[in-house]
Order: structure tokens, then C-alpha cells, then sequence
């Protein structure tokens, strides 16, 4: 049987001390907000929880943020953080759903389907009144992680301008209305607005209920479906970053739609470059 790609909080409390379990907080914000993750990590988190660090799981060789590193590297840094193939893997962020979804796609990207998201997050774990731990996390004895590397779920600057111009895959972008028109300045400075021509917008809040939790199946897919994923063409997701990108992601695997891949520059490498083309 395959694994889920969400559990509910009541799930989770029950099984926190399951052997083969290891709970990720994997909040990252953005360059305008003026939080951070690891230090919020340390003020309350799921107790058992370790963090990933998007930003540290990432490739160094870029001046990209938390672009997907080498499957070696990959396997390092889990093992480090004491993650081993029989894992189920569990990751949720503290604003409820907007970072945590990027672990879970990380982990499918290097072939661990034992993984899912936490609906709802840390602040749907608060307000049920569950526990939470404080302080740096545990010491954590290395895991034994090993890499199956399935490059069809990624796409590159190459293969995203020649889709511009063959419009073979539908590009989906989960950034704010107002972003992906070019009305509202990116977060980052110095980047140019609007979008990739020909994609469509489905911000990822539209995705949501309002306790943060994803809506339902036919929900997401009337919601898809308005935005044209109606199967006709492979979906690739993008974002600012490549992070909420994969909550679109996510919502096709629950829609019951193939997963499709990730432009995982997004607009932080496409309004990055002076030789992209841009609709607004």
C-alpha cells in the first residue's frame, strides 16, 4: 500500500513514538519577513522533531536559493539527520502550509515515497492544544539513506524556454495574483515582474481552507481543472523559489493527477535573467 501524502494531526500525535518516524520541521520565510526558521524551531516544535534546512539541503554551487543538490549530497545530509530508507517521513512548517510541501516532493525527487505532510502544520498542532518541546534538537545517531534519483520530476532553465516556444507542458504558478500579473513587486529586490508566457496562476492559497489544512480531493481538482490541468498536458510547477511550487504539487497527487515536476529555479531565476522572456 502506498503511503499517503498527508497525515492529520490526531495521526501524528498517536504515532510520535513510532520507531521507523521522523518528523521534520521544514519552515522556510520569505526575504521579507523577518523571521527565522530555525530560530522559531527552537522556541516550540513537535516534540521529536528535527529541522531541514532547505537552504542547507540544498545545492552550494548556486547563487540560487535551495536549489536540489546531487544525489550524493542528498544522501549526506538525511543520513546525517539520521533518516534511513525504511523511514516514513513526516514534514510540516510552522505557518501551517507553505515550505513543508518542498521536503515531501525533495524526498519523492531522490525516490522516498515514504513520506507525506502534516494538514495544517504546527499552528493546526497548537491550537488543538497538543504538546510542544523547545531547545535545540536531540542528538540524532546517522541513519543509512540511499538515493533513487528520478530526474523527470525536475525542470532547468533549458527545458523551460523551450517549452516557451512548444507549449508541450502546461507550466502552473502558484504565486499571488497580483505577482504573477507584475501589479505587485517581487519580495525579493531588483527582480522583474510578471510571469512565463503562456503559464497559468493558481496561487497555492486557493488551495487552502482557512485553518491552513488542504481542501479536499474534488475540491483541488475543480480548482486545478478552472486553472487547465485537465490531463491533457504534463503540469510543471513554479513558484518564487521553487518552495510552494510543490504545494501545487502536492494538490495534483491528492486530485488523483499525475505529479508532473517542479521548475525549481522559478521566478527567482526566470525574473532573475535579463534574457527570459516575460508576459505581464
Amino acid at each position: 500500500m502506498s503511503q499517503h501524502p498527508l497525515v492529520s494531526t490526531a495521526w501524528l500525535a498517536e504515532h510520535l513514538g513510532d520507531a521507523d518516524l521522523v518528523i521534520f520541521d521544514t519552515t522556510k520565510y520569505l526575504p521579507n519577513e523577518p523571521k527565522d526558521g530555525r530560530t522559531e524551531y527552537a522556541l516550540a516544535h513537535i516534540p521529536g522533531a528535527r529541522f531541514f534546512d532547505i537552504d542547507d539541503i540544498a545545492d552550494p554551487d548556486t547563487d540560487l536559493p535551495h536549489m536540489v543538490p546531487t544525489p550524493g549530497l542528498f544522501a549526506r545530509k538525511l543520513t546525517a539527520l539520521g533518516v534511513r530508507n525504511s523511514d516514513l517521513v513526516v514534514f510540516y512548517d510552522q505557518k501551517g502550509l507553505a515550505s513543508a510541501a518542498r521536503g515531501w516532493w525533495m524526498m519523492g525527487l531522490f525516490g522516498h515515497d515514504r513520506a507525506a505532510v502534516l494538514d495544517g502544520g504546527l499552528p493546526k498542532w497548537r491550537a488543538e492544544g497538543r504538546e510542544v518541546a523547545s531547545g535545540a534538537a536531540a542528538a540524532i545517531a546517522p541513519g543509512d539513506f540511499r538515493p533513487d534519483w528520478r530526474p523527470m520530476r525536475v525542470r532547468g532553465i533549458g527545458d523551460m524556454l523551450a517549452n516557451v516556444g512548444s507549449r508541450q507542458e502546461l507550466v502552473l504558478d502558484a504565486r499571488a495574483a497580483g505577482r504573477f500579473t507584475g501589479a505587485v513587486p517581487e519580495p525579493r529586490a531588483g527582480m522583474r515582474s510578471g510571469h512565463i508566457p503562456g503559464s497559468a496562476n493558481l496561487p497555492y492559497t486557493e488551495l487552502l481552507a482557512a485553518d491552513q489544512t488542504l481542501l479536499p480531493p474534488d475540491a483541488l481538482r475543480a480548482r486545478l481543472a478552472a486553472a487547465g490541468v485537465n490531463g491533457s498536458r504534463p503540469v510543471v510547477t513554479s513558484c518564487g523559489s521553487g518552495v510552494t511550487a510543490t504545494i501545487l504539487t502536492l494538490a495534483m497527487v491528492l486530485a488523483g493527477l499525475p505529479n508532473g515536476a517542479v521548475y525549481d529555479g522559478s521566478w527567482t531565476e526566470w525574473g532573475g535573467r535579463a534574457d527570459t522572456p516575460i508576459d505581464v
